[in-house]
């Protein structure tokens, strides 16, 4: 629990990451130096000055105490008030507590040595003059009121060192930051290229950066290569295979035409699966290196092949939103995939339904039916490529090469998404969940 708290805070990015790095060490030696090193030499400073005008306040006291009259102890505490820089009052007007700011760390080392150094200590004003020192002594039955500069008893040079290491602190880390985006910026390209390279897109990348960051760039640009022409051979060969079925398919079809038609007729239908099944394997195979990507409307999109489901006889109804939305997509490519799964439907159920849903980063094609549906079980094995659940699914409706599924979570694997099959609420049968990055 701890740790998934933890994670919560933390940044996600890379970038955020290796900036709270860069911050936390910086902040922590400021915050170190300034208490451990700075407060403790501002305190011990503060106390001994305190302590040295704490001399000059007792003398003071002294040469009141010994003066025969009030008179005589004004004259006397004037000469020696003046070199002291010290102004003395004794019209009993002085301050009868101790007052001083909250952040006035200081002043609490000058009222703490004062009151421990001085007799008759009635109170003691920071507050009213932040540049002076206002102090009330009862001294012989005589209120004297002692006023003088801040800076006898306080050292500044302290603040200054932290407003210095405040200050350099902030430039490096300005700088720090500035040198951080310039080592990032390679591992982001590459990012970029490997999130369009999922998507099916070939963007121009040139590795750069530091040496591990352009070894994982000429890795990923080797991988790619090697999928490239991977792809390129096996829609080449199979296309080649095709091509070559072909042929004997046509001549046999021929020589079925040339007998008896009620004969002929279970062969035909078994030639023709043929060539469905070859159709079928050949766009698995070239997937969609022919559609290049456009800024479509999902929403038409999905109409269109509704309505060509419905002009083959299919029972397809749609949900969807308003126009004018426009996503990246490979139009035919997808088409492709919605058909086949309102042919996977329609093929074991007697109706399905097909909605559009747009979000942030995605755009969803559902399509549900209203048939027996996949067990749990069964739904990862009916993605992959030939699986045909017989015991799941009614064959009576035609045949099936298996392929179906396969296509379209290669199609959306191709744009950045995914295939998710479960059970529909509303009609109780499959719901095939088709999802694409935006």
């Amino acid at each position: 629990m701890r740790s998934n708290w933890l994670k919560l805070l933390l940044p996600r990015s890379l970038y955020g990451r290796a900036a709270l790095i860069l911050i936390v060490p910086v902040v922590t030696i400021q915050l170190v130096v300034s208490f451990v090193f700075v407060q403790r030499h501002f305190e011990g400073v503060t106390e001994l000055m305190t302590r040295n005008i704490v001399l000059e306040i007792n003398l003071l006291l002294e040469t009141v105490a010994t003066s025969d009259t009030v008179e005589v102890a004004e004259q006397r505490v004037a000469r020696l008030a003046s070199p002291l820089d010290i102004q003395v009052g004794f019209d009993g007007q002085g301050p009868t507590v101790d007052t001083r700011w909250f952040w006035d760390l200081s002043g609490r080392i000058v009222i703490k040595t004062l009151r421990e150094g001085v007799v008759g200590v009635q109170g003691i004003d920071l507050e009213s003059n932040s540049r002076r020192v206002t102090v009330m002594l009862a001294s012989e039955n005589e209120l004297v009121t002692l006023d003088f500069n801040r800076r006898r008893v306080s050292a500044s040079n302290p603040h200054q060192l932290i407003v210095i290491i405040i200050t350099l602190g902030l430039l490096m880390t300005i700088i720090a930051f500035i040198f951080l985006r310039n080592q990032l910026r390679p591992i982001k390209r590459l990012a970029a290229a490997a999130e369009a390279f999922g998507r099916g897109q070939s963007v121009r990348y040139r590795p750069s950066g530091a040496i591990e960051v352009r070894s994982a760039g000429n890795a990923f640009l080797d991988m790619r290569g090697r999928i490239e022409r991977a792809i390129d051979q096996r829609t080449l060969m199979l296309s080649g295979v095709s091509h070559d079925l072909r042929t004997p398919l046509t001549r046999l079809k021929l020589g079925l035409s040339l007998i008896d038609e009620q004969d002929a007729e279970p062969m035909m239908r078994d030639v023709e699966d043929m060539e469905q099944l070859l159709d079928t394997f050949l766009d698995f195979a070239r997937g969609n290196a022919l559609d290049a990507l456009e800024d479509v409307d999902p929403v038409l999109l999905a109409e269109n092949v509704v309505e060509k489901a419905r002009r083959s006889g299919h029972d397809v109804s749609l949900a969807a939103g308003a126009h004018g939305t426009l996503v990246s997509l490979r139009p035919m490519a997808v088409e492709r995939a919605i058909d086949n799964l309102i042919v996977n439907a329609v093929r074991y159920a007697k109706s399905c339904r097909v909605s559009v849903a747009l979000f942030e980063r995605a755009v969803r094609f559902r399509v549900e039916d209203d048939g027996v549906g996949i067990p749990p079980e069964d739904r990862e094995t009916a993605l992959k490529p030939f699986a045909r659940l017989d015991p799941a699914r009614n064959q009576n409706r035609g045949t099936s090469v298996g392929l179906g599924l396969s296509i379209a979570i290669d199609i959306a694997r191709s744009h950045g998404g995914t295939l998710r099959l479960g059970e529909s609420d509303a009609l109780g049968g499959l719901q095939a969940d088709l999802i694409l990055a935006r």
